[in-house]
């Protein structure tokens, strides 16, 4: 059947596996016959092969498992190569009377006494051994032996049949009559030639039918072969496809039709057929399948491994009952997890295992146990995997709530949800958690960390973390998780086992595997192990002996490990060669994570080294493929035996070496220098797919001495299997072999910067698996440009996080960063930006494309944006020392981040109340934290151990103050604490009160300061009485009342410590400066002083008051008024921070901005930051990094102030007013100066500086571009609009206002650019603009109406028939018709307007509110047409919108910080994009629009829609923290008509039925 073969592996296993990868499924074909010469095919041993790989595909298939291809030949039939000795026996009994026979049988068969029970083995054929007659070959003597015990029933009829049985009866008994499934997974092709009875005889006609030696037809095989026939018709009719052939005397050559036909039609039913197979399988799985299939398939891999590992175990009992003993004592105290460690080998696995079985017993039924043998499946490979399957597994254990969405998005966010579920579980009080997780060595890391960031330092009562990693490694582990751990008494050393239980584990291995040893071996094999505990070289024994025949003389053994481990390769080089094992042990250890079988023999098939010795003296089967002869692996496979580790992993199991030593040995023996190289580099071919589909490669075999151009018909690997299949192999594999093959162009080119590879990785596998991917190549690459793309994901995470992992998300997350670089980074960035743009032109959904760089690009100064599981921040300090940042939050949590690795390493629980205070000391390994719930709690930042705890004895009351500062005295280890009108002192290390200050409740301290060189306390209290204590004592030492300000109330304070002074603020805007002898006044301020810092060195002092900061530097007097002007804001200050070097301020304020101030150039403004989207109430900075936080937010971001002194690829405008405006298609930018609004910046966009300003005598209030006409429109707080000419300085036209000191609210061209309309408080004026040379002409007013409400107005549009569109504060809106005077109320939004638009056409206008409503206008009906709103507790609304050009698209910008494009014939929601900035105001242009962001960019994107929105996706799908609502008037009416409910809310949900589209929207 050779033409069979070839046909099916040129043309049907191709196919069949294509249709398998779209589905997610691995088709692996294993023909042990193919490639081998016959000879080998018929060999015993391949026999037995063939029959164990039948039992692992039926197993292991989920579609055909068994194929077999039946022709009119019976076969051979081959010898039992084992006969139990009972069987041996009544056999030898019927050949007593044929010496001849007998001397024969017992010639090719040995005892084996080891074998339980005694077993004869059949003995290899000796070099050059002729064979014998047929009537005395062996076959024919156990037949005939057999055939008389069988009569005398001395055996059954099963063990008669081993003689009888050909090899492919053998088989398909195997495979499809004896399966307990029946004929599901098997298929039986059945040729039958027609009339070939009547040609049996002829030459041609033998070839295809059973012979005997002499020629002549076996006529027993025929019979037997027509025998096997009709069981399979019998039996399992719907297996057997017969393919009927009409006789030919060239019925196998090529070129007959008939022939080629039929092997055409086999094809095509095979693929048929499998495919069949596959999707009926898929059916029923999908029929079967539970919610959470994946983690319950996790914990039966772990609970078997488990059971097998537990079977074999011996001895330890004392270590443990020792372990039970701790387990018992630490069990209802905070306690330290347990870490099992010890050498490789060492037996720390089955020690782990064995623990989780006695493990109830210990501690009670109600004991829930998670086991996890890391590195053994995927969802235990890494850090990430594993949290989320045992946080997974313990809600579902204790009945707890899932893992929400949105935590599962961020590894950091998971950290935090395990911390907390082990103090969630601890409170149940009767319940009990063991963790244990073997091996941390085998968790996948992709660098080597400081920390182990999800490792708790302490476990809480009930809750009990055991884990095993090795020792004496080079960057271990264990040394990492030191650093988390420094308590000795954590761990744990596992040693060697005494001598007794050694040889007790040998011989309870020997008895499973039904094996034992003669006397001489066993005492061959103790002298070799001389006092040997050490399991790992144990069970290599162990392999080793149980090969040992009871007649074989066995060498001795290796008495180490490493040697043991040296002994077994040179074994299996002698059976196998040397090439192959070491290419085989080479391509396994080299992978990332293992290989699949299917892999490895591709991998072998692309290994021309491998094919030459195979090929080596004999000619392949095919002329047209080449391939590797399974049957050659799985011969190493069998004889590797336990040494192969088989892992789940993406859908598939791969292959790995079981033990350590094993793998070290392979690296030194087999992959060192250019081996390793080549290793790496076959691999890396084959997962990119170099040699697949059809593509041959060349390759020269010793026999034939000339290149052959060959097909290796490996599997192809493209990114994408099918829609929605990825190719997880591919994506984890070939980054790290093209690394280390050294092909860094290639992996620059088709991984990191491949627009495909990238957004394929990412969203199979996640952004981070994505950014692990370039943490593993970054270190070995010296490319800048493969920085930029990191650094841009980087800062695409908030994006990701918050709409989900898209394709258009992230490609215009990448675009939008990137496109600064297209010029300066052709080759790599460049590309990658051209292949997103290629994207987008055939974007099947409706999308924004950006055209332009708007979004922070790479080097800025946001190194990331950071989320935590908890409510707002309240407190942050910085360990600088040690490079991490705690955060306290508003439910008593503090979090310790690792600023390096942006990872929490510590949650730190206990606080009942919000953390109010941070302060780190003792060279940043040591944080105090003060509560609301009036206790102060000491941590080991290393350790994230809680070392002490201190209440304070104040009221819970919770009207009364709370903690107001700590103050930290480490020369004299006291920490004092203000609580109101109490100061306590404590000792550092002992915790006890030294003393405690009660003073006046009445009058409780506002500001204190603690002067450690005087050893003083300064109070100052709420009716300004200064008071000073002794800080050693707490005795009174004097008391005054303040002498240089009166009936005010100190608001802050802030200590001079080198000085010994307090500088207070107050209520009415003092500031003084407070000290033992007395006070002075140091500057009297407009407002109440909001906050107080000062520098580092105490050169600097800056006070915020209201929106402004004023700088003082230090003197000989205290400190003295520095810049002339004070640094003014938008809105309120409320933090502020120096720079390192002093040259710098950064302040915070309540619009969410953060402002970077130069002080040596007296108050510069250098950018305006985003914060978190809430008002910036923290900034805290260490080094050159600040970090902000709001109280209204779980995130912060980090900052890196080095980026002021780099060049930046693109300045952004500084503007902080959202008053933009912007002219010449976007090429300038209009908006009022910083520090000085009397002024119009003009912006130059492309050279990104300013180029001119204007002045305007007063502040500017609005603006607005006649882009035809070329004027600019300045609307003023004095009531008085300025117009500027674009092209000239000298004509500047001014219109008056109607009343004096009447400041301009808005302002509004109409779309022809041929009407103005001006909008005061309560008074609309509307003018005319007329062609004039050289300047346009301004008439008017044409019109003045006046609103008569007592609103304002807050919004305005004019169209050029002069009706005017007003929205007002309270949320009413106007259409007012000034030709006959009339006004038309349109129904009121619920909350102030802030802003209408007209269509082009003047038929619609659109209006928006801060209440998120959006209306679509008819202004015709006077009615809106349809309404969309969205319900969240964060968004403040629509800050902008307008018309596309073509009036078919609403753009909108809202408040959130996202762009929502909305279509005016259907109301549907089309696309939505988070810009993360504010957009001050949306323009138009033929393709989209531009909007200036308050980041000081400038969005331009074309919108592109496809004419049939069929293929849409739902843009809101991953957003789930809002709800879109869209009416339609028109169907409300219809529902109306119709007699439908008429409440809103019906009606709201009848529509949000109808517009599925557009149910979710995004929320920061």
């Amino acid at each position: 059947m050779d033409a069979e073969r070839e046909a099916l592996q040129n043309s049907a296993y191709p196919e069949v596996q294509t249709f398998c990868q779209k589905h997610g499924l691995k088709f692996e074909v294993v023909d042990l016959r193919w490639g081998v010469r016959n000879t080998e095919a018929t060999d015993h041993m391949t026999t037995e092969l063939c029959l164990e790989e039948i039992d692992r595909c039926r197993k292991t298939s989920i579609g055909p498992a068994f194929v077999a291809l039946v022709g009119d030949q019976y076969g051979p039939c081959p010898v039992p190569p084992l006969i139990e000795e009972k069987e041996w026996e009544a056999l030898r009994a019927q050949l007593t009377t044929r010496p001849h026979d007998l001397e024969l049988v017992a010639r090719h068969f040995q005892k084996d006494e080891n074998a339980v029970p005694p077993a004869y083995v059949l003995q290899a054929a000796g070099a050059g051994e002729a064979r014998v007659p047929e009537e005395l070959t062996l076959t024919s003597v156990l037949r005939a032996g057999a055939q008389e015990a069988r009569r005398l029933g001395l055996i059954t009829q099963e063990q008669w049949y081993r003689y009888h049985r050909s090899v492919i009866e053998w088989e398909i008994e195997r495979g499809l009559l004896s399966s307990e499934d029946g004929d599901q997974g098997a298929t039986i092709f059945l040729r039958e030639i027609q009339d070939l009875s009547k040609h049996i005889l002829d030459d041609c006609a033998l070839q295809l039918v059973d012979r005997l030696p002499d020629g002549c037809l076996d006529t027993d095989a025929q019979n037997l072969l027509s025998s096997l026939k009709g069981r399979m018709a019998e039996e399992h009719p719907s297996a057997l496809k017969t393919h009927h052939l009409p006789w030919s005397h060239d019925l196998v050559n090529p070129k007959n039709k008939a022939h080629a036909r039929y092997l055409k039609e086999l094809g095509e039913q095979f693929v048929a057929r499998a495919n069949h197979q596959v999707l009926e399988c898929l059916r029923e799985l999908e029929a079967d399948t539970q919610d959470l299939a994946w983690l319950y398939q996790d914990i039966r891999h772990h609970l078997g491994r488990s059971a097998e590992v537990a079977h074999t175990f011996c001895g330890r009992q004392e270590l443990l009952a020792q372990l039970g003993q701790w387990l018992r004592q630490s069990h209802s105290v905070p306690h330290s997890p347990l870490v099992l460690c010890g050498p490789p080998g060492i037996g720390k696995t089955a020690l782990m295992c064995k623990l989780a079985e006695q493990v109830p017993g210990l501690l009670g039924q109600k004991t829930v146990i998670v086991l996890r043998l890391l590195g053994t499946s995927q969802m235990s490979a890494d850090a990430r995997s594993l949290l989320q399957s045992v946080c997974f597994q313990v809600c579902l254990a204790f009945g707890l709530p899932l893992p929400p969405a949105q935590v599962l998005k961020a590894h950091t966010r998971v950290v935090q949800f395990f911390h907390s579920l082990l103090h969630t579980v601890s409170r149940r009080n009767f319940e009990v958690l063991v963790i244990l997780l073997d091996s941390l060595d085998d968790l996948d890391t992709v660098h080597h960390a400081r920390r182990v960031p999800w490792l708790p330092p302490q476990c809480p009562p009930r809750v009990h973390l055991i884990l095993s990693a090795c020792s004496g490694q080079k960057q271990g582990i264990l040394d990492t998780v030191r650093q988390t751990l420094p308590d000795p008494g954590a761990y744990w050393e596992v040693k060697h086992l005494p001598a007794n239980q050694g040889q007790e584990m040998i011989e309870l291995l020997l008895a499973a595997a039904r094996r034992t040893l003669s006397q001489a071996q066993r005492d061959l094999l103790w002298a070799s192990l001389p006092e040997c505990g050490h399991p790992g070289r144990l069970r290599l024994a162990f392999e080793e002996a149980r090969k040992w025949a009871s007649f074989s003389v066995p060498a001795p053994l290796a008495s180490t490990a490493q040697e043991a481990t040296h002994q077994l390769c040179a074994r299996l080089e002698q059976t196998h060669g040397q090439l192959l094992v070491a290419h085989v042990l080479g391509y396994i250890v080299a992978s990332r994570h293992g290989l699949s079988e299917a892999e490895l023999k591709d991998v072998l098939s692309l290994d021309d080294e491998v094919l030459q010795a195979v090929y080596m003296d004999w000619t392949p089967p095919s002329k047209e493929l080449l391939r590797f002869p399974p049957l050659l692996w799985v011969r190493l496979r069998r004889d590797l035996g336990t040494c192969l580790a088989r892992r789940p992993m993406d859908g598939c199991t791969l292959l790995a070496l079981t033990y350590r030593q094993l793998a070290e040995v392979v690296r030194e023996r087999y992959l060192s220098g250019s081996e390793r190289v080549k290793r790496h580099s076959i691999l890396a071919d084959f997962f990119s797919g170099a040699w697949s589909q059809g593509t041959k490669k060349l390759i020269t075999l010793p026999l034939l001495g000339k290149p052959l151009n060959l097909d290796r018909k490996v599997a192809p690997q493209p990114l994408w299997f099918s829609d929605t299949v990825a190719n997880l192999r591919k994506l984890k594999e070939l980054p790290f072999h093209l690394l280390h093959a050294g092909r860094i162009e290639e992996l620059k080119q088709d991984v990191l910067g491949s627009m495909s590879w990238i957004s394929c990785r990412a969203m199979s596998g996640g952004l981070e698996a994505l950014l692990d991917d370039f943490d593993l190549c970054a270190p070995h690459l010296d490319s800048p440009e493969v920085g930029l793309v990191y650094e841009a994901l980087q800062l695409a995470r908030p994006a990701v996080e918050l709409q989900g992992l898209e394709r258009s998300v992230l490609y215009t997350e990448l675009l939008a960063r990137l496109h600064f670089f297209t010029t300066t980074h052709p080759a790599l960035v460049g590309q990658l930006c051209q292949q997103v743009q290629s994207w987008f032109r055939v974007c099947p959904y409706p999308v924004l494309v950006p055209l332009t760089g708007f979004l922070q690009p790479p080097g800025g100064p946001l190194r990331a944006t950071l989320t935590g599981c908890h409510k707002g921040i309240t407190a942050m300090a910085w360990s600088l020392e040690e490079l991490l940042l705690v955060v306290g939050t508003q439910d008593g949590t503090v979090a310790v981040w690792d600023m390096k690795e942006h990872q929490v390493i510590h949650i730190l629980t206990g606080h009942t109340g919000e953390v109010r205070c941070v302060k780190v000391f003792a060279k940043g390994t040591l944080a105090i934290s003060a509560s609301k719930d009036h206790t102060m709690r000491l941590w080991n930042l290393l350790s994230g151990q809680e070392k002490f705890i201190i209440w304070d004895g104040g009221s819970k009351d919770p009207t009364e103050p709370q903690f107001w500062n700590l103050h930290i005295d480490e020369a004299n280890k006291v920490v004092y604490s203000t609580s109101g009108s109490k100061v306590n002192a404590w000792n550092l290390e002992t915790a006890e009160p030294m003393f405690c200050i009660l003073g006046d409740t009445s009058d409780a301290w506002v500001c204190t300061a603690m002067f450690a060189s005087q050893a003083q306390l300064l109070m100052v209290s709420v009716h300004g009485v200064v008071s000073l204590w002794s800080a050693a004592t707490g005795k009174l030492q004097g008391k005054q009342q303040l002498s240089s300000v009166k009936e005010e109330t100190p608001t802050c304070g802030i200590e001079v410590p080198k000085q010994g002074k307090l500088i207070t603020g107050f209520s009415n805007g003092s500031v003084s400066l407070v000290s033992s002898e007395g006070d002075s006044l140091l500057e009297k301020l407009p407002e109440a002083v909001r906050l107080l810092v000062i520098s580092e060195d105490e050169s600097l002092l800056a006070a915020g008051f209201g929106r402004s900061v004023r700088i003082f530097l230090a003197d000989s007097q205290g400190f003295h008024h520095f810049m002339a002007t004070d640094l003014e804001h938008e809105d309120t200050v409320e933090t502020a921070v120096f720079g390192p070097k002093n040259n710098l301020i950064v302040t915070g304020s309540r619009d969410s901005l953060i402002q970077v101030w130069s002080l040596s150039e007296q108050g510069t403004l250098l950018d305006i930051l985003e914060g978190v989207g809430a008002p910036v109430s923290l900034l805290a900075r260490g080094g050159d990094l600040v970090a902000s936080a709001s109280q209204q937010s779980s995130s912060f971001k980090v900052w890196d102030l080095t980026y002021v002194q780099k060049p930046r690829v693109s300045a952004p405008f500084l503007d902080r007013t959202g008053l933009t405006a912007v002219s010449h298609d976007g090429s300038y930018i209009y908006f009022p100066k910083t520090g000085d609004k009397n002024r119009v910046s003009i912006w130059d966009l492309a050279e990104g500086e300013e180029q001119d300003a204007l002045d305007t005598s007063s502040e500017v209030r609005c603006l607005e571009v006649a882009e035809q006409t070329k004027l600019l429109f300045t609307g003023l707080v004095s009531g008085i609009v300025l117009v500027f000419p674009l092209n000239s300085r000298q004509d500047v036209m001014c219109i008056p206002p109607p009343e004096a000191r009447k400041a301009i609210n808005c302002m509004s061209l109409s779309k022809g650019e041929e009407r103005l309309a001006i909008a005061y408080d309560n008074i609309v004026l509307v003018l005319d603009i007329g062609p004039g040379d050289p300047c346009p002409v301004i008439d008017g007013p044409t019109y003045i109406f006046y609103t008569q409400l007592p609103e304002t107005i807050s919004s305005v549009a004019v169209l050029a028939d002069y009706r005017v569109v007003y929205g007002m504060t309270n949320g009413d809106l106007f259409l007012y018709e000034c030709a006959n005077s009339k006004v038309f109320p349109l129904e009121a939004h619920r909350s102030r307007v802030t802003c209408v638009e007209v269509s082009h056409k003047d038929q619609l206008a659109v209006s928006g509110s801060e209440d998120a409503l959006l209306c679509l206008w008819d202004l015709q009906a006077y009615k809106w047409k349809f309404e969309m709103s969205y319900t969240s507790s964060y968004c403040r609304g629509v800050q902008c919108v307008c018309f596309s050009k073509d009036d078919k698209y609403v753009y909108a910008g809202l408040k959130d910080r996202s762009i929502i494009v909305w279509s005016v014939l259907d109301g549907t929601l089309l696309a939505v994009q988070f810009v993360h900035a504010v957009v001050n105001r949306i323009i138009p242009t033929s393709n989209g629009f531009i909007a200036p962001t308050r980041h000081g960019y400038l969005i331009r994107e074309r919108f592109q829609c496809p004419s049939s929105r069929a293929s849409q996706q739902d843009p809101l799908q991953n957003f789930k923290k809002a709800v879109w609502l869209v009416k339609s008037r028109q169907r409300e009416e219809l529902s109306t008509m119709a007699g439908a409910p008429q409440d809103s809310e019906s009606a709201e949900g009848n529509e949000s039925k109808r517009n599925k589209r557009s149910q979710v929207c995004l929320i920061v």
